[in-house]
């Protein structure tokens, strides 16, 4: 499956931005999606998943009541709201897609990936 990640940009600390990550396959519903981001200089790290039918949810505590993750299985389709954003949140942000069910939360467990899309939060 091939992902796509979008609506990445420059924002003032304390705003938002909408991040959505579009999927090339039907089986995009058996998935559990997640979204990573890598700053310069660190490596990747967890920030937001979702199972496949959006039952459960996983997060890192750093965007906790910030972030929010939803999916649209009918549009292939998700996405990662993030409310009250801090320079820290800068970053390139990735869609990843696990066949695994349960927990995933380490990058290894997830088999595709996208490109990636900047999110820059000036101070």
């Amino acid at each position: 499956v091939q992902l796509q990640a979008s609506g990445g940009g420059l924002v003032q600390a304390g705003g938002s931005l909408r991040l959505s990550c579009a999927a090339s396959e039907g089986t995009f519903s058996s998935y559990t999606m997640g979204w990573f981001r890598q700053a310069p200089g660190k490596e990747r790290e967890f920030v937001f998943a979702i199972s496949w039918n959006g039952g459960r949810i996983w997060y890192a505590d750093s965007v906790k009541g910030r972030f929010t993750i939803s999916r649209d299985n009918a549009k292939n389709a998700v996405y990662l709201e993030m409310n009250s954003l801090k320079p820290a949140d800068t970053a390139v942000y990735y869609c990843a897609a696990s066949t695994r069910v349960g927990p995933a939360t380490p990058a290894s467990l997830y088999d595709y990936w996208g490109m990636g899309t900047q999110v820059t939060v000036s101070s």
